[in-house]
């Protein structure tokens, strides 16, 4: 009787944790970007052209940097750099980022989330770890343009630091979380481009707007003077 009992027990202990496990994930990845859709359509937050987007809809990071030159001189402009491309979003990968973080272990190609810009996922994603963990680490998605500049591709991009995992402020939905200077994110990726002897000028241009206080997809606040930096490559033979 007493082996039935237990049998029991564990039984209904291991229903309740798989009931509150999909009542976290009913909560965090279907109604709650439901309701942030629509606070923001209300609120208009969304009709920033130079704002990315979450899949679900919510503003992300802002577009902060841009580079002109084709995508082999992308690539390897970011080699030189240091930075190395980030994988794809598999089954895999997104186990063994999992793992790497839990274990301090390092993982420079690990994937980055999907950010969606002019409805579109980015094109090209570079990192740069900082320490042994993926936990940290500098970051840059880009979209190429359907624009060109002197006949060369024109890619429009987004910086930020990860500064740890955990969940969204505003979701509850599992993610890093940035750190607040998106401007010194932008700086970076351009200084380590033109440390590297890759870039040939740099301008800018107008970006997402300043602000102090504004959020991005996962709730982290972040601060920029609203700028976006340009960097125009050397062409590679």
């Amino acid at each position: 009787m007493s082996d039935s009992r237990e049998r029991a027990r564990r039984f209904r202990r291991t229903r309740l944790l798989g009931i509150i496990f999909l009542a976290y994930g009913f909560a965090a990845y279907l109604v709650a970007p439901e309701l942030w859709k629509t606070a923001e359509r209300f609120w208009g937050g969304a009709q920033n052209p130079m704002l990315t987007q979450t899949t679900a809809g919510i503003p992300g990071d802002p577009i902060n940097v841009g580079l002109v030159g084709d995508k082999a001189a992308v690539i390897r402009a970011f080699a030189e750099a240091g930075w190395d491309t980030a994988d794809p979003i598999t089954l895999a990968t997104s186990v063994e980022i999992g793992l790497d973080v839990l274990f301090r272990k390092p993982f420079p190609d690990a994937p980055v989330s999907t950010l969606l810009f002019q409805g579109r996922p980015q094109t090209l994603t570079f990192e740069k770890e900082i320490g042994t963990s993926p936990n940290r680490r500098h970051h840059v998605r880009f979209w190429l343009m359907p624009d060109k500049q002197d006949g060369r591709d024109t890619w429009l991009g987004s910086a930020s630091l990860d500064v740890g995992s955990g969940v969204s402020h505003d979701t509850g939905q599992i993610t890093h979380h940035i750190g607040p200077d998106v401007d010194a994110e932008r700086d970076l990726v351009i200084a380590d481009l033109t440390a590297a002897g890759a870039v040939e000028r740099s301008y800018e241009i107008p970006g997402s707007g300043a602000t102090q206080d504004r959020r991005n997809g996962g709730g982290d606040r972040y601060f920029t003077d609203g700028e976006a930096k340009i960097a125009v490559l050397k062409p590679y033979p």
